[in-house]
This record gives C-alpha cells, structure tokens and sequence, in this order.
C-alpha cells in the first residue's frame, strides 16, 4: 500500500457553508433588526444597550469562531464564558423564546443547505436554554 494515497477531503465548516463572513455578517444584522423592530423581541430588546453595535459586534465575532470560522471573540474577549456573561441579565422562558423567535427566522431567511440550518437551529436552542437563569 502507497502512502501517496489522496487524504480524503475535509468537508466545509458551517462557516463556509454559511458565507463566511459575510454570511455570518448578514444572520446577524437580520437577527438584531428583528429583535430592534418586531413587537415580539421586546422583552429581551429591553436588556440590551440602546444602541445595538457592540451586541451585533459580539454575536458576529462568537458565531464566526462557533460555526468553524477564525476565532475572533476569543483573541479579543478570552473565552465566551457565556452563562457567567449573561448572569448580569434577567433571562426567564420570554426571553430565551424571543431571542430564539429572532435567530429562527434570522437562519430560515439566511440561504444554506437544510440539514446545516436544523443542525445549527438545534445547538442555538439548547445554547439559549442554557443561558436562562430566573424561573419561567
């Protein structure tokens, strides 16, 4: 047997298949248009700044390292330490579902192959329900 051998190629990231970065750039901005302007984000739009860049800056920058992309919120924060990050925040049911109302139509308006967005959808589900930190 040769060690010339082709390696198998390496599938693309999500980030890839995403857009990369510019995929990644455009989920976001969607994402917090909705959450700035539907009634049914109000709630959580309340906890954030008036001003929604730094928010958008964040969630570009750790989505970007999440789905396979450079890890850019880690070389400028350390690690995400989400949950200790979001302690500081009231987060009961309401608030994860309407964060979760944004993302989901934020990714089912963003173009990439179905088992991708239900992959993602997911793992974004279980990462906001771990953030919850109030009951209900």
């Amino acid at each position: 047997m040769s060690s010339s051998a082709a390696t198998p190629p390496v599938p693309p990231t999500p980030y890839e298949q995403i857009g990369g970065d510019a995929g990644i750039r455009r989920i976001v901005d969607r994402f917090y248009d909705l959450m700035d302007s539907a009634p049914e984000a109000a709630t959580v739009r309340a906890l954030h700044a008036k001003s929604l860049k730094a928010s958008r800056e964040k969630l570009y920058m750790f989505l970007t390292g999440w789905t396979g992309g450079p890890q850019l919120y880690i070389e400028k924060h350390g690690h995400p330490r989400l949950r200790a990050r979001h302690l500081p925040f009231p987060i009961s049911l309401r608030e994860r579902d309407e964060w979760l109302w944004c993302m989901d139509r934020s990714l089912d308006e963003h173009e990439m192959p179905g088992a991708l967005r239900e992959q993602l959808r997911a793992k974004l589900h279980a990462l906001a329900d771990h953030m919850r930190n109030q009951p209900g």
